[in-house]
């Protein structure tokens, strides 16, 4: 049974090791395999979804399993980010996001690690909130029907599920700042 509790943080080495994985799949997949851009579509977009199913699986069998262990509390954060930040890396190589939406989901994931950090260096921390959880669902979804390439007519579909997750992450991170703002206010930090 001992196996057992380290099967999230399996998850967690795996999904980095699918980062790397997706992002060499979209920026050489075409000299090297031949693929075309259909396919190469399609191929980003299960990958990606893969990788981010073993995010949500790994969190799922911790806390119902109580698996929790200090490397997952370190490595799953930095696990999501380093697999939004190979799926946006392609998605920018694509022509499909615009620089500044990386920028502002990027700016705000190190802002809130750097939170954690500072929170957790007090022995504190700050809990995962429910728009925490929309913001990871909402970016992916967005970075799936960005990587599918849907148009509705001239509407690029992911250009607004982009702006949805946008806003989400921009009010989860208010919501996390508020936390922390408030945990410094009662001398917890």
């Amino acid at each position: 049974m001992k196996w057992a509790k380290q099967i999230p943080n399996t998850l967690t080495i795996l999904r980095i090791l699918l980062s790397v994985c997706l992002l060499f799949l979209i920026l050489h997949a075409s000299q090297w395999f031949k693929i075309s851009p259909t396919g190469l579509n399609y191929a980003s977009a299960c990958l990606f979804a893969f990788a981010g199913c073993t995010d949500f699986l790994d969190g799922y069998i911790a806390r119902n399993y109580q698996f929790k262990t200090l490397f997952g509390e370190i490595f799953d954060p930095l696990a999501d980010k380093i697999l939004i930040l190979a799926a946006f890396l392609g998605l920018l190589a694509l022509g499909r996001v615009n620089a500044w939406v990386v920028f502002v989901i990027l700016g705000r994931e190190f802002f809130i690690a750097g939170l954690r950090v500072s929170v957790s260096s007090h022995g504190q921390s700050i809990p995962v909130s429910q728009w925490g959880k929309y913001k990871t669902f909402l970016q992916i979804c967005a970075i799936i029907v960005l990587f599918l390439n849907i148009h509705l007519g001239r509407v690029v579909v992911g250009d607004y599920l982009m702006a949805v997750a946008v806003f989400a992450t921009l009010y989860s991170g208010l919501d996390y700042t508020q936390k922390y703002y408030k945990m410094v206010q009662n001398g917890d930090i």
